[in-house]
């Protein structure tokens, strides 16, 4: 499995990317596969901290206008591009309209990148972005509308800088030659098999006076099997493991969520708050040809689904009590709007679940098998509903696909009945809420249920203008209760962030996005 060894003498990091990996371009960086291996070649305006407050990357300053419209950003002087035969000259430094190419580039229809909703509050000159370069070391951008989130949108890797040179020689092959800013980059791919990512030594960022990164390597392996890769992890061969699944978890955790005895001076084990809400997705929208048969086009037996089982049992034996269970809305535990005395959302029910599918039946509905399409990860928490569904009278078929397979699936809205989660890409409620806007129909954005309801919308867009929190707060509660009461979603649970290292490796943390971040990792 790693072929590092004639390197041992290099500071390698090595994980195994069970999902794969089909782009290194940003502008297609949509799940988490993709978007931790991004982060480790691009960077961008900004970036998150650990605690998801706003910091300096690229840019080194900026000031918001008054009225929350414009924003003005200086960059810094010394970040350069990796080295490409692209570039006339070796060191290609980054400047403003750099940024300008990049962002217009991600809302492009031409580009057809599923991130080009993050720029949908750019105002338009001209029918064009106005997003302007002032000078080679001044960026301005000027919205619509106030939206406070702005800033934090600008550090997802969507909006990473990339040098026009490199995209525009390279054109649909840049997937496979990225060039980026960031700590690394790509020396070696072999698609399916393994990726090398090398320390770039012109990096710009330091942690006090100490160059960054402290890396001399990544090394990313594409095994789909966890608990082959697993083994790997407890022979050595891998120095870190992410998440918990049902073929290792209870050699790893005991029930109460703890690493056990024997693995504790082999491993650290890293756990807070994940702002990811796993649930599953039903098409509503009947005009779609996947969803006008549909028994779920029924919204009493969507509330039914809710209702018919045990979440807490869910956790306790299927996750080994890793994670909150989903009984309120969609946005996550952590976070300002979430309230778990919330009067909306589902508790455990079956009599009221029984009788809500007898209502349906009643009506002259015929309650036909439902097909629920997952990933084999997730294949117990689904076989869980299926088992306790069918005590109430509904028969839940599963259908298992490929990671890529099921993420076309959803985008292209040609299933009915899904297993998704949704993991925050910047620290507000609205970035779950979006999730349901009209104007976010998939594959344009993501609202992958095609969920529509008016009074949603009105709520939706009047939280975009209002700064002060509290009140945001009640808008989002109350966006949160209409999507419960309409049911276009059945929230599993509230993740947690787990990770395990070996004891070698130093600098590792844990965030509440869940974002990997090497260039301060090291090994001893």
């Amino acid at each position: 499995m790693h072929s590092d060894d004639e390197h041992s003498e290099k500071k390698i990091f090595r994980y195994n990317e069970a999902s794969g990996i089909m782009t290194m371009d940003p502008a297609f960086a949509r799940d988490q596969a993709h978007i931790w291996a991004c982060n480790q070649l691009y960077n961008g305006l900004v970036q998150l901290d650990d605690s998801l407050n706003v910091k300096p990357c690229i840019a080194k300053t900026w000031k918001i206008s008054e009225d929350g419209l414009g924003y003005t950003f200086h960059l810094r002087n010394d970040v350069f591009f990796h080295e490409d035969p692209v570039f006339q000259e070796r060191d290609r430094k980054v400047i403003a309209s750099d940024f300008v190419y990049s962002l217009k580039r991600l809302a492009s229809s031409k580009t057809a990148s599923p991130g080009s909703w993050v720029l949908s509050n750019v105002a338009r000159q001209n029918d064009t972005l106005f997003i302007q370069s002032v000078n080679d070391s001044t960026l301005f951008i000027l919205l619509e509308r106030p939206f406070p989130p702005f800033l934090s949108i600008l550090s997802m890797q969507y909006c990473a800088v990339l040098p026009f040179e490199a995209v525009e020689y390279y054109k649909g092959a840049f997937r496979k030659h990225p060039v980026g800013t960031g700590p690394f980059y790509l020396q070696q791919w072999q698609e399916n098999i393994k990726m090398v990512l090398r320390k770039n030594e012109n990096y710009f960022e330091k942690m006090g006076e100490n160059q960054l990164p402290f890396l001399d390597a990544v090394s990313i392996t594409f095994v789909e099997d966890k608990m082959t890769a697993f083994l790997e992890f407890i022979k050595g061969n891998l120095d870190f493991l992410s998440g918990i699944y049902p073929s290792y978890k209870d050699e790893l955790l005991d029930r109460s969520g703890e690493l056990r005895s024997r693995y504790r001076d082999r491993f650290n084990m890293i756990s807070v708050p994940y702002l990811n809400t796993e649930y599953l997705g039903i098409l509503v929208d009947t005009s779609m040809e996947e969803a006008q048969n549909s028994t779920l086009a029924q919204k009493k037996l969507r509330q039914a689904i809710n209702l018919g089982f045990d979440r807490d049992k869910m956790i306790r034996y299927l996750r080994n009590g890793i994670g909150t269970p989903g009984t309120k809305g969609i946005i996550p535990k952590g976070m300002l709007a979430s309230s778990e005395d919330a009067a909306y959302g589902y508790d455990y029910n079956p009599d009221v679940s029984r009788k809500l599918i007898a209502e349906v039946k009643k009506n002259g509905a015929e309650i036909n098998p439902i097909t629920l399409v997952t990933t084999s990860d997730y294949i117990d928490l689904c076989k869980f509903v299926q088992s306790q569904l069918k005590e109430v009278g509904l028969q839940i078929e599963i259908e298992v696909t490929p990671p890529a397979v099921a993420i076309e699936l959803r985008a292209q809205s040609r299933v009915n009945f899904f297993r998704a989660s949704w993991i925050a890409d910047y620290p507000d409620e609205e970035n779950y809420l979006s999730l349901f806007y009209s104007e976010n129909f998939a594959p344009n954005g993501p609202n992958y249920t095609h969920f529509s309801n008016a009074e949603f919308d009105r709520l939706f867009e009047e939280a975009y203008l209002e700064n002060d929190r509290s009140k945001r707060n009640t808008l989002y509660r109350k966006m949160d209760s209409i999507v419960m009461a309409e049911a276009p979603v059945v929230i599993l649970y509230y993740d947690e962030v787990v990770r395990f290292v070996q004891k070698n490796i130093t600098g590792m943390r844990a965030n509440p996005v869940n974002m990997l971040n090497l260039k301060k990792v090291d090994k001893k």
